[in-house]
């Protein structure tokens, strides 16, 4: 299986020395939330972004794309009343992938909770139109960019839209284009009644990518979720992209959290082999 990390674990690191520390403990991708790079997306020069995919790819590393996407913006909104708040963040979505394929990256993450609310006001189904909106006007040039959309819900303490796989799925099915694909996180799937090697039996042939991670926010391997039962139903679901650890909680250091969460995990994928044979 491909393990990668997501680069704000590492405050105050640079880039280069992240790459370095990753790959020597066996990563072998990175994900980057853009605000660790610069406010907007488009400060981010050619020159920097070539500089940043050549660090990775000296160190034997993979920047997978990006996360976090529209985490400290102002001014954008996917679910705003506001057709032209939708339209500049439909534009933004798509210069977030042209970035994404500079960096080498064929993955956008769309979490977002702060950015994804419920208008004060408006009803659910609204927001599932305006949200469809944004996506309808950002997907053809994401993919023209060769990058995969992917939709992540996100627990109800942190949003009030779209907080299971199956309200995401819908709304996969609303757009309907094969680059828009499932976002799988752990921590927001264990607080769904569904169990969560059921959760990924029933959606991984629409799944894109995958969060590792505890319901406490750490890391896996440092909570009660047991990881054997998810990994062999990725396995089982022959499931080829990557699993990103992404933690909230970065106690106690970046450096043990990277160390013990791969660990863990390939303990994990040597039990669930194991069994499956």
């Amino acid at each position: 299986m491909k393990y990668a990390i997501c680069n704000e674990t590492f405050d105050g690191w640079d880039h280069e020395r992240i790459c370095r520390f990753v790959a020597e403990l066996g990563y072998r991708g990175l994900e980057v939330a853009p605000y660790t790079l610069a406010s907007r997306i488009t400060d981010v020069s050619p020159a920097r972004r070539r500089l940043l995919r050549e660090q990775a790819e000296a160190a034997g590393i993979e920047i997978i794309g990006l996360h976090w996407l529209l985490a400290r913006t102002e001014g954008l909104h996917l679910t705003s009343p506001d057709k032209d708040v939708r339209e500049r963040t439909a534009a933004y979505l798509v210069e977030l992938a042209r970035c994404c394929h500079d960096l080498g990256g064929e993955i956008l993450v769309f979490g977002s909770p702060a950015q994804r609310q419920i208008p004060k006001g408006r009803a659910k189904t609204d927001a599932l139109e305006y949200a469809a909106d944004t996506f309808r006007r950002a997907m053809p040039e994401i993919a023209a960019n060769g990058v995969h959309l992917c939709l992540e819900p996100l627990t109800a303490l942190e949003t009030d839209f779209i907080n299971t796989c199956g309200e995401a799925s819908d709304l996969l099915d609303r757009i309907g284009h094969p680059n828009f694909l499932l976002h799988l996180d752990v921590k927001a799937m264990a607080s769904e009644e569904i169990p969560t090697p059921e959760l990924i039996r029933r959606h991984i042939s629409r799944t894109g990518h995958f969060h590792a991670n505890d319901s406490n926010k750490r890391g896996p391997g440092f909570g009660a979720i047991d990881f054997v039962p998810i990994v062999k139903a990725l396995k089982r679901g022959a499931y080829q992209g990557w699993i990103s650890v992404e933690v909230f909680d970065y106690t106690p250091d970046p450096e043990t959290i990277a160390r013990q969460s791969i660990r863990y995990l390939r303990e994990c994928e040597s039990k669930a082999s194991g069994s499956l044979t």
